[in-house]
């Protein structure tokens, strides 16, 4: 017996929240084209709104779905035939080879599709903002707005990256698959900085009324795991023990009524302790290594937290030496801006902010809301309230995750000014 079309409906809706980039992955792959697979994922999902309440869901619903996007697509193809010869060509192609593909469709045998498609969006003819904005979109489902958020750009300017390197993947025949052993030290930072940007985009969502996108940093972190089994690099191991250090605070961040809780506010009994010893040893072997990069640093710091009982017994001194190494790495505004937190807690609130105010008198992170939020929480610390609250609205403006709004809005009511 079927059940209810209702309840049919939301498992659809479900699946597609949990399957639908590993099932348009796989259809990149068998059919070649990001716009056929996409018309053929949505092609996939309305059959299967229409028959699974009538026939039942599938046993393997990911290996249905692949199989009908695929069947659809061919469909498509034929028909447009009748308009374009060379449309005929390429359904009679992928039409010879269905009955392999769909012996080969069973789940183990998609796993890889999405690790394949990173390395794919992330191939050196594309521009260094295509690969990222295409592995967000492609990979992990970002729409342009979320993307244009996290790179502060408009969503415009995303989708047009995102066509332009769809074309140049199409136009330059870049194959689809993981490349050779002997290339992928070259393509590996490209990835790794895409599976991070994806990592933090679910670790600290850049809108919505979430704090956290559990799903995002989960795959992130799969990502992770899968690139290290192809290639067991200390930055690579850097990276996944950061994402899990990390990551092993997320049930700590956010009140049940999702009201955002600082790290030194944390119920630290919350955080996951299988994934602090996972990530504290990943930690050890990349920086015994003594060929670690910028991520395996950053790892070390998160370690530092993990390691400390409580937040009073962090080691300031030794997060502050850590992001000196960090910059002599990899300089930027935001490690300066993290390493004169750090600062600020080693020496004291007045040596942090003059950090900040150097940092924004530059020009530097001037549209970035954390700059201006720390340097509203030293402000605070330091007595000088009119400052602070200037500083809070302005971080205010910035801001667009609700949750950090709201953090923001109650540091603006607790020193007399506006709220919202």
């Amino acid at each position: 017996m079927s059940e209810p079309p209702a309840t049919t409906h939301a498992r659809v809706e479900e699946i597609y929240r949990t399957e639908s980039r590993r099932v348009l992955a796989t259809l990149i792959r068998l059919l070649g084209d990001f716009d056929l697979a996409e018309e053929a994922l949505h092609d996939a999902f309305m059959a299967a709104s229409e028959g699974w309440p009538r026939d039942g869901e599938p046993a393997n619903p990911r290996a249905w779905l692949v199989s009908t996007g695929r069947f659809k697509a061919i469909d498509a193809l034929r028909r447009r035939a009748r308009f374009d010869a060379s449309q005929i060509e390429i359904a009679d192609r992928l039409a010879a080879d269905a009955e392999d593909a769909a012996a080969r469709a069973q789940l183990g045998d998609l796993e890889d599709d999405r690790l394949r498609l990173v390395f794919t969006c992330c191939h050196p003819a594309l521009t260094p903002e295509a690969q990222v904005a295409l592995t967000l979109r492609e990979v992990c489902g970002l729409t342009t707005e979320e993307i244009g958020r996290a790179f502060l750009t408009s969503a415009s300017t995303v989708a047009q990256r995102i066509v332009r390197a769809k074309n140049k993947i199409r136009d330059a025949r870049i194959p689809y698959q993981v490349p050779s052993r002997g290339e992928l030290p070259d393509r590996l930072e490209t990835v790794l900085h895409v599976v991070y940007l994806v990592f933090n985009e679910g670790y600290s969502a850049s809108s919505g009324s979430s704090v956290t996108r559990a799903d995002l940093s989960a795959e992130a972190i799969r990502l992770g795991r899968l690139i290290f089994e192809l290639l067991p690099d200390p930055e690579v191991e850097g990276l996944l023990a950061l994402m899990l250090l990390h990551d092993s605070r997320r049930r700590a961040r956010a009140t049940a009524e999702g009201e955002l809780v600082l790290l030194d506010d944390q119920d630290r009994s919350l955080w996951d302790r299988d994934q602090i010893a996972e990530g504290l040893e990943r930690v050890r072997r990349a920086l015994a290594s003594r060929r670690f990069g910028p991520f395996a640093v950053q790892a070390a710091i998160a370690a530092v937290h993990a390691a400390a009982p409580t937040a009073a017994a962090t080691d300031w001194a030794e997060i502050a030496a850590l992001y000196d190494v960090l910059l002599g790495l990899e300089p930027s505004p935001v490690v300066e801006l993290n390493r004169a937190v750090a600062v600020a807690m080693r020496d004291g609130p007045a040596a942090g902010l003059a950090l900040v105010e150097a940092i924004l008198g530059r020009g530097d992170l001037a549209a970035y809301h954390f700059a201006h939020a720390a340097r509203a929480d030293l402000c605070r610390r330091l007595g000088r309230t009119d400052e602070a609250r200037q500083a809070y609205a302005r971080a205010l403006e910035l801001a667009r995750q609700e949750s950090e709004r709201r953090f923001l809005e109650r540091r603006l009511l607790e020193l007399g000014g506006p709220g919202g």
